[in-house]
C-alpha cells in the first residue's frame, strides 16, 4: 500500500509545486489568512473530502476515512506568511509587498493537500481515519495551534505528526530527536519613565537611554551568571526605542526582546530574574520601569516511542538518503500544543536549495523536491502507524 502512496504522490509532484508556488505568491499574515483557508477548503470540497473552516480562527480540518477500522492520526501543516519584503529573483517572487513566505509554509501546505488526496485515493484499501490539520498563525504568538486545540482538532486523535522543511539541512536527509527539541518562545517588553530634559544640563534630568544601556548590559548577565552552565537559555534585548532631538534627553525608552529555553524551571528562573534586574535598575535610578513578560510558544517535546518509530520508518522510505539526530533548535513552534496533548513527533525534512538562507530571510527558498520526501515520510509514518497498531491489538 506505501508503494502505491508513493506513486501516487510521484505522480501529483508538479501539482504540489503549482499549489506552493501560487501560495508563495499569494501570501497572508498570521491571522489574516482568509483567501489562504478558503484556497485549502476549496481544494478539499472539489475532491469530495470532509473538511471544516474557520476551527479556532482561520484554521482548517479535513478527514479521511480508510475502509477498515483503525487508530485515528492527524497530520499538521502551517500556512501563515511572514512581514518580510520578498527579495528573490524568480517567477514565483510574492505580489504582496511586505509580505512572503519565508519559513516554508506554502511548502507545507502543498505537501499536506496532496498527501490527503493521495490518501483519499486509497483509502478504501486504509485502516483508520486521518485528520489534515491545516494550522493558521504559527509565526505569531499565541499562534493558531492552542484554539484549534480547544476547537476540538484533536478530538478522538491517537497520534499526531509534523515536518518542516528546513532549508540548511541537505536534501534527502531526516532530522529527529527525542524529546526537547525547539525551545520554549517567550517575550519580554519594558518602558523606561524617565525625567527628560536639555542635553546641556543631564544633572536635572533622569535619563532613559542611559538608564535602558545599563538595564541592556544588566540583562545580558543573567544567562552567563545565575543560569547553571549545563542548562540551556538565550535572552536577546531586539529592540531599543528612544527618538528625540539631538540636544533632548530621552524622557522614556522602550525595550523588547524574546528568551528561549528548553527546562521549565529555568523559563520560570529566566522570568523572574528578569523582573529583579529591572526592579533593581529601577531602585538605582530613581525612575519607573515596567516588564510585561509574555510566555509564547512552550516546548515542544517529542514521544520517545513515536520518535524511535519515525525514525526506523523513515529510513526505508524512496528519496530519504540519511536519517541523523539533530541538535536542539532554539526556534519557537507551537506543535508544542499538539504534543502536550496526543503522542507524537515533530521532525525535520532537509531542503537546502543551491543558494541556501536560513529561515526568515529576505531572500529564503527551498528544494522543492524536499516536499516529495516529505509527503512520503509523513505518507508512511500514518500508514505504518495502522500497521502497527493492528499488531500490537492482536
Amino acid at each position: 500500500m506505501k508503494n502505491q502512496l508513493y506513486e501516487k504522490l510521484l505522480s501529483s509532484f508538479e501539482d504540489m509545486v503549482v499549489i506552493r508556488r501560487h501560495l508563495h505568491m499569494h501570501p497572508e499574515l498570521s491571522f489574516k489568512e482568509e483567501n489562504t483557508a478558503k484556497f485549502i477548503v476549496d481544494f478539499y470540497a472539489q475532491l469530495g473530502i470532509e473538511v471544516q473552516s474557520g476551527v479556532g480562527g482561520n484554521g482548517v480540518i479535513a478527514r479521511v476515512k480508510g475502509g477498515k477500522p483503525g487508530k485515528t492520526v492527524a497530520l499538521r501543516a502551517d500556512f501563515d506568511a511572514l512581514p518580510i519584503q520578498d527579495e528573490k529573483e524568480v517567477s514565483y517572487q510574492s505580489t504582496v509587498p511586505g509580505v512572503m513566505h519565508a519559513c516554508g509554509h506554502d511548502g507545507h501546505t502543498a505537501t499536506l493537500l496532496q498527501l490527503a488526496k493521495a490518501i483519499h485515493e486509497l483509502q478504501e484499501n486504509l485502516s483508520g481515519e486521518y485528520v489534515f490539520i491545516h494550522q493558521h498563525a504559527e509565526e505569531f504568538a499565541p499562534g493558531g495551534a492552542k484554539p484549534m486545540i480547544e476547537a476540538g482538532c484533536l478530538d478522538g486523535v491517537d497520534v499526531i505528526f509534523g515536518t518542516h522543511l528546513w532549508s540548511l539541512t541537505d536534501f534527502g536527509t531526516i532530522e529527529y530527536r527525542v524529546g526537547p527539541v525547539m525551545a520554549a518562545a517567550d517575550r519580554f517588553d519594558i518602558i523606561i519613565q524617565g525625567a527628560g530634559g536639555h542635553g546641556a544640563a543631564p544633572h536635572q534630568t533622569k535619563d532613559a537611554v542611559a538608564i535602558g544601556a545599563q538595564l541592556v548590559t544588566n540583562l545580558q548577565q543573567i544567562v552567563s551568571r545565575r543560569v547553571n552552565p549545563t542548562e540551556s537559555a538565550v535572552l536577546s534585548v531586539a529592540s531599543f526605542i528612544a527618538d528625540n532631538a539631538f540636544n533632548v534627553i530621552a524622557d522614556s525608552a522602550q525595550l523588547g526582546g524574546t528568551v528561549r529555553t528548553f527546562n521549565p524551571e529555568i523559563r520560570s528562573l529566566m522570568e523572574s530574574e528578569i523582573q529583579r534586574v529591572v526592579d533593581g535598575t529601577a531602585l538605582a535610578n530613581d525612575c519607573k520601569i515596567e516588564l510585561t513578560y509574555t510566555r509564547g510558544y512552550p516546548t515542544v517535546v517529542n514521544h520517545e516511542a513515536e520518535t524511535i518509530f519515525l525514525k526506523t520508518i523513515a529510513q526505508d522510505v524512496p528519496g530519504v538518503e540519511a536519517v541523523l539526530e539533530t541538535k536542539q533548535h532554539m526556534g519557537g513552534e507551537d506543535f508544542g500544543y499538539y504534543l502536550e496533548k496526543v503522542p507524537g513527533t515533530f521532525f525535520f525534512t532537509g531542503a537546502k536549495p543551491d543558494e541556501p538562507y536560513p529561515h526568515h530571510h529576505p531572500k529564503f527558498d527551498f528544494d522543492e523536491n524536499a516536499m516529495l520526501v516529505a509527503a512520503k515520510v509523513l505518507g508512511a509514518a500514518a500508514l505504518d502507524y495502522q500497521k502497527q497498531a493492528a499488531i500490537d491489538i492482536e
